[in-house]
């Protein structure tokens, strides 16, 4: 019924196979041969030749004649073809059982297989949450152990509080320092200006010390010029006399 692909040789071609019947034509032929328990095409189908037996014996019992004889030789020939087509039959109604038993065993397994699967699904779900968390978890955990690896590389609490307390008392100096330089730079300051003032006061004292000085010598140098002038009038005057 079937023409299987062949592979051609030297070429490593496979040709497509050749179906004799469609898959519809298929399956009506099964379906004939499951009906009338013919297994190939050769030969006669058992229905057919139980229904053959049976006409004959049918066909002989009507007959008018005494043939008590061939009447029990067809019924026994029909019944020995009826307990040979039943045989296959209760042989395929226990494999139609045991195909219900297994299909519904298959069913049970598939129900079963159904609610693993879904509660394989929420397992899965369940555990991916659990593997976020765990995640979210650990990167917590990591984040305070470098916290906690950063605290430790820091100095110990009496250490640090020592080395606040020196920082303080330095900078308490510093300010102490601080306030001292600025309260001599302000002295230097004000000395500074009465230095300035000094000064001023001082040059402004030269100015007029030079000054008076200068207006003395002035009167000086007349009077010394008005005692030559006069000292040369009396010359005159005695000459004259």
């Amino acid at each position: 019924m079937l023409g299987k692909g062949r592979k051609v040789s030297g070429r490593g071609e496979t040709v497509a196979a050749n179906y004799a019947f469609g898959p519809a034509e298929d399956d009506i032929i099964i379906k004939h041969r499951l009906l009338t328990r013919t297994t190939t095409t050769r030969g006669e189908p058992p229905l057919k030749k139980l229904q053959r037996k049976f006409t004959s014996f049918v066909l002989e019992v009507e007959k008018d004649e005494h043939n008590y004889n061939d009447c029990a030789k067809l019924s026994k020939a029909f019944l020995q073809e009826l307990s040979t087509f039943e045989i296959p039959l209760l042989k395929s109604k226990a494999v139609i059982d045991a195909n219900l038993r297994e299909k519904e065993n298959f069913n049970e397994l598939k129900d079963e297989i159904n609610s693993q699967i879904l509660q394989a699904q929420a397992d899965i779900e369940d555990l991916k949450k659990q593997l976020e968390e765990s995640k979210i978890e650990r990167q917590h955990k990591e984040e305070c152990e470098a916290i906690r690896k950063l605290i430790s590389a820091q100095p110990p609490r009496s250490e640090t509080q020592k080395s606040r307390t020196e920082l303080e008392k330095k900078i308490a100096a510093l300010e102490a320092e601080n306030t001292a330089s600025s309260r001599l730079l302000e002295l230097r300051k004000k000395q500074f200006a009465l230095l300035l003032h000094v000064v001023d006061e001082l040059q402004n004292t030269i100015e007029e010390e030079q000054k008076s000085l200068i207006e003395e010598m002035r009167m000086v140098a007349e009077e010394q010029k008005s005692g030559m002038e006069d000292a040369n009038g009396g010359s005159e005057a005695m000459a004259v006399d």
